[in-house]
């Protein structure tokens, strides 16, 4: 249960900050160097799709925040 909350907040992080960079699912997948279909699947509620720790930091870059921003619950 707990694994699966981190994800969901991890989620909920990579669109917040994505949509706060103005970027679209498919920028920021090739700024990633990920598929387009991944970025959807990962922020999708319907899918469980699991992520790497090697991906958020990469998704942290991008958006210019550190690493741990990622995890924080916003709710």
């Amino acid at each position: 249960m707990f694994m699966a909350r981190i994800y969901e907040v991890v989620r909920k992080n990579l669109k917040f900050y994505r949509n706060k960079a103005g970027l679209t699912q498919e920028q920021l997948s090739e700024l990633i160097g990920v598929s387009h279909d991944f970025i959807r699947q990962v922020e999708s509620k319907k899918v469980e799709k699991n992520f790497s720790m090697a991906n958020v930091e990469k998704a942290a870059e991008v958006f210019g925040i550190e690493i741990h921003e990622m995890f924080i619950d916003r709710e």
